[in-house]
């Protein structure tokens, strides 16, 4: 189940990720490859490229199709101003996923992440059944976690050396959000 773009303001939506997106990917990749080098992994050369991203896309709508995870874009018109994922979605017992987010530089501070955890979680229950949604961030990530804790997250611990960020093993805190207490279905 896939929503309709969804509008975060008077000029940003958010809306499900297309293989035609590659381009706009590489771009916003570039333009904010030094402002994310401290959040995320270190990437090769060729991601930063539109053949990389559109590899990428190709893997990530293997994993969409398959139910895994689900991937949106922020658009700006025509500019990607940002990427929202629901990650390894879990079915069963659990009915979870991790969820993941950047915001272009340009763009911090004008409440885009905050709406777009806002719908990422709407469509984690309402689109996909979910009952938790759970997120992690670097200790000193500080930013990040104000948009957690504003949108109903709650720190529940810390992971040590859990996720490789800028090349080294780093702690993260970790967040959730009970979404609802629905039964899991059978």
């Amino acid at each position: 189940m896939i929503n309709p773009p969804v509008k975060l303001t008077d000029d940003v939506v958010m809306r499900a990720i297309a293989k035609s997106d590659a381009h706009a990917l590489a771009d916003a990749y570039q333009r904010n490859r030094d402002f994310l080098r401290p959040w995320e992994p270190r990437r090769p050369d060729d991601f930063f490229t539109a053949a990389g991203q559109a590899a990428r896309l190709e893997r990530l709508a293997v994993d969409r199709a398959a139910g895994f995870v689900m991937p949106w874009v922020l658009m700006d018109g025509d500019r990607l101003v940002g990427r929202m994922n629901l990650n390894s979605i879990i079915r069963g017992a659990a009915q979870s996923a991790s969820l993941g987010y950047w915001v272009d530089a340009e763009y911090n501070g004008r409440g885009l992440a905050t709406k777009a955890v806002l719908e990422a979680c709407r469509a984690a229950d309402e689109d996909f059944a979910l009952h938790r949604v759970e997120a992690g961030t670097l200790l000193h990530n500080t930013t990040s976690q104000a948009v957690l804790r504003r949108t109903g997250f709650e720190e529940y611990g810390m992971a040590p050396r859990a996720i490789c960020i800028d090349g080294e093993w780093q702690d993260h805190t970790l967040f959730q959000r009970i979404l609802n207490d629905r039964p899991a279905p059978m």
